[in-house]
Parts: structure tokens; sequence; C-alpha cells
């Protein structure tokens, strides 16, 4: 099945019209068609939602440790193709959301980047129910498409956007507890030839630049020293690698329901996403969005070696979604499986050849044996 934008997780088709539905509707969508960086700190630019002031340093965490891959190649414009795939993998029930579309404004009803590529992609890991995953694909983009000063201050508007989306289902919850629930989320924007990936819990990123994998994310583990300390300077607690013995993620939207973990006053679950940002060049192939059902049996280099492979086989995101999937599957990866692979170029990834060695170099006989010499002595 190909089109331009999908939502989806395993139950049921994706709907006509590209958007992802409400959340209290039945679930939705089903596997889908369609030089080096260098890091520097992004922006501590983050407006709160009032009902989650903490009076701590997490904002410095959040967005003051982002990072910026920094470009020195010449002007590109990337041309964005995308596929998706999503299994329920040895689970008894889907709990994976994401959200591909390869046209972000105009499905939004915008005309401020009609002009430029614009995309936007997201996984949401649900877990305790998928509630939260379904309210947070349904959300999350309408409020930063909303902001009146999109798309000028983006870094600002998305990280205020996973805010917004975390105390809005705050207050569904309120009204139904049967919400009650939590979800990791990560989404990548494109505007031009910018790319913008906000993070929050073990989903997670990487780009393949000239076949080397550059992680637009970092998973948010409570046993990560920085996040066990900014959750213990709130009130939490880490134990045998879960926070408060009961999460294994750091970071997530929802669980408002689970004592001890947030409040209207904060607390040691966090909503903040974590973000990324890359000027995209020609070096630029392919990103690779994934819950951590895919990321628990693969490293990152290891999922875009692979991913490189099948697109040079086929140049399909689609088909290279599944690849990964599968590939998962066979692994014996035990959580739901949800895979984005989105493409900046119309070609396939390129064959690359490593250059020669200018003087070849060998050990010879002497040098072998006083290396043996070497070694003896050492076991002695």
């Amino acid at each position: 099945m190909k089109g331009n934008d999908e939502f989806g997780c395993l139950d049921n088709p994706i709907t006509s019209e590209g958007k992802p539905p409400n959340p209290r509707t039945p679930s939705f969508g089903l596997q889908s068609a369609t030089t080096d960086g260098v890091l520097k700190p992004c922006k501590k630019s983050l407006v709160r939602h009032p009902s989650l002031q903490v009076k701590s340093k997490a904002l410095d965490i959040a967005i003051g440790n982002g990072y910026e891959v920094e470009n020195c190649g010449a002007e590109f414009t990337p041309i964005i193709r995308s596929g998706a795939w999503a299994d329920i993998g040895f689970r008894t029930r889907m709990e994976d959301v994401y959200l591909r579309i390869d046209d972000f404004t105009h499905d939004y009803g915008l005309k401020k980047c009609a002009d430029v590529p614009n995309a936007f992609y997201g996984v949401f890991d649900g877990h305790g129910g998928k509630h939260a995953a379904d309210f947070a694909c349904y959300h999350l983009p309408r409020f930063i498409v909303e902001d009146q000063n999109f798309p000028e201050e983006i870094e600002r508007i998305v990280a205020s956007a996973f805010l917004q989306t975390d105390t809005a289902f705050a207050e569904a919850c309120a009204l139904d507890s049967a919400l009650a629930s939590g979800a990791t989320a990560l989404t990548a924007l494109v505007l031009g030839r910018m790319l913008v990936v906000a993070n929050v819990g073990d989903c997670r990123a990487v780009l393949c630049r000239r076949g080397k994998a550059i992680e637009m994310s970092r998973d948010h583990k409570p046993n990560c020293n920085r996040e066990r300390k900014r959750i213990e300077a709130l009130g939490g607690s880490v134990y045998d690698g879960y926070l408060n013995g009961q999460l294994n993620v750091a970071r997530a939207l929802g669980d408002w329901h689970i004592e001890g973990m947030k409040d209207a006053n904060g607390g040691p679950l966090s909503a903040e996403p974590e973000l990324m940002t890359a000027d995209l060049t020609e070096e630029d192939e392919f990103l690779i969005i994934g819950c951590d059902g895919l990321w628990d049996v693969f490293r990152s280099q290891n999922a875009v070696d692979f991913a490189r492979r099948r697109l040079q086989e086929h140049n399909d995101p689609a088909m290279c979604s599944k690849d990964l999937v599968d590939e998962a599957l066979k692994r014996k990866s035990e959580d739901n499986l949800t895979v984005v692979v989105v493409c900046f170029q119309s070609n396939p990834p390129p064959n690359l050849v490593a250059p020669r060695a200018r003087v070849r170099r060998s050990f010879s006989a002497e040098g072998l044996r006083e290396l043996q010499s070497l070694l003896d002595g050492l076991g002695n």
C-alpha cells in the first residue's frame, strides 16, 4: 500500500485522509508502503506548560544538552521518500503507534513552508495500555503547527509541544481514568534541509551519513548517570535499573496514574524532550526511526549497514522498514516492532570504496619472532 502520509499500529486500516484519528476511536493503521558530525549545544529555549513548572535543572538537561550535528557541505535540497512497518512481535497486544507524513504543512492546512520540503515522522511506544501513544500521535503534531511562531522558533515549539501533550493527557485522564497509561515518543521534523529530532524515552533515530551511523537521539534509561542524578534530585530513586522500581525509562509521556512519578509540581519522570538538529547534506542518505524493540537486537551501525544493503537492492523505504522488522524477529526481539525509514535522495545509497593505502606494510619473519618473544615474556 503506497501513499504520502500514514499513521498506524497494527490493528485496523489507515484512514483515507492520512491524518491520525481521535484517540478514543478504535486503534488505527497497518504496515505501509510508501562529513562526519560535530556536536555542539543547541539553544536553551523552552516554554514550559504552567502546570509543569519544576524547580530543578531538568530544563538544562533536556534542552541545554541537546545537540546540533554541524555540517560543512554545500547547499542541498532533500528529496523525501518514506516507508514504515509494524509488527506485534511476540507480545499479546500491540502498543506501538507511528506517524508518517511526507507533506506536513499541507496536511495540516498551512502554507508557510509550502515551497520547501517539509515532513513529520513519529514513533510512540505505549506501556500499560495504548491510550497515551494514540493521544500523543494525534495531538503532538497539532501543538507544533498551531503555535503562532511556527516554524521560526522550531526547537522551542517542538519541546513545548511535548510538554503540552503530556499536560493535555493528564487532563484527559482526570476525566476518564480508563485512559491511564504511558508512552515513550520520538519525532523527526524535516523543514527544508533542517532535521529536528526530539526524544522522550528509549525510541531511537539514527542518521546514515555516507554509510556511517549518526545517533540523533539518546536513550533515556534510569541507570544513565545524567538521568539518575536528575531523578534523585527530584525525589525519585533507581532500583535495579528501574525508576522507582517500576519503569525502565527515565522520561515518558503520561503515567500520571503511577504514584510518585509526576504531579503538577513536577516529579522524577520527565516529559521534557532532548533535541538534536542537523543540516542535511548530499552525504545524508536516510534516517531510521524505531521503537526499542528494534534496538534491543540491533546496534545503530548494524542497523544502518543492514538498511543500506537493502536500499541498494530495491531502493524502497517501505520494504526496507519491513526488512528491518523481519530481521529483528529473526533475532528474537521480544517486543512490539515499529520502524520508519526516511530517504533523503531519489537514488539508492552508492557503493563506498575504501581508499587504498599508499604504503603496504607487513610483518617480517624477524618482526613476528620479536613479537612472539614479547608476548611470551608477558605471559611469564
